[in-house]
């Protein structure tokens, strides 16, 4: 068990862990939109399937604000900021390409994108759990979005794939072609 300073009482904790997830979750939507709409163009199958999960996503982060006022949680605006941030942060990364869109760019933002979604679906287990202890969670609610966040990474991870086959297209002819010549 960890030492908390003092003052520090469980509600404190879970605001402090709610927050966090807050600000995951800011991130989160404005990555996966920001994802659909840069691939509108590109790749309108990605974008297609990408902007459903956006959109449910933002309702998770809603989700999350309600059970936030439920708890008498404070949100920390500036949490939410530094996730606006970093999310801006993460468009001028390095990844090959100075003057246009990489191709590795789409495979890495669903990467991220379902990172995101696995902590989320963590939060809502940890919420879940904390349900059969508060009544002021709602545990039917709760088991939805987390069947909803398993349904987005089954989503996000076929999607990836599917980036990988992409992105790496004339690797995998290679060792495709390799591995039929030793059979």
């Amino acid at each position: 068990m960890y030492d908390r300073p003092p003052n520090q009482t469980d509600t404190d904790l879970l605001g402090i862990y709610l927050n966090d997830h807050l600000a995951g979750a800011t991130l989160g939507t404005d990555r996966a939109r920001s994802l659909a709409e840069s691939e509108a163009e590109r790749d309108p199958a990605l974008s297609d399937a990408v902007g459903p999960i956006a959109d449910e996503i933002a309702e998770d982060r809603a989700d999350l604000l309600h059970i936030m006022r439920s708890l008498d949680v404070p949100v920390r605006h500036y949490k939410i900021v530094a996730g606006r941030l970093a999310e801006r942060v993460g468009h001028l990364k390095a990844n090959g390409r100075v003057v246009r869109r990489s191709p590795l760019a789409p495979m890495l933002e669903l990467e991220l994108l379902r990172l995101g979604v696995e902590g989320k679906a963590a939060a809502w287990r940890t919420l879940r759990r904390l349900a059969d202890a508060d009544d002021r969670l709602d545990p039917r609610r709760l088991d939805s979005l987390l069947e909803r966040a398993e349904r987005q990474l089954e989503t996000l991870e076929a999607l990836r794939l599917r980036q990988v086959a992409e992105t790496f297209q004339p690797w995998s002819e290679t060792m495709t072609a390799s591995q039929g010549s030793r059979a």
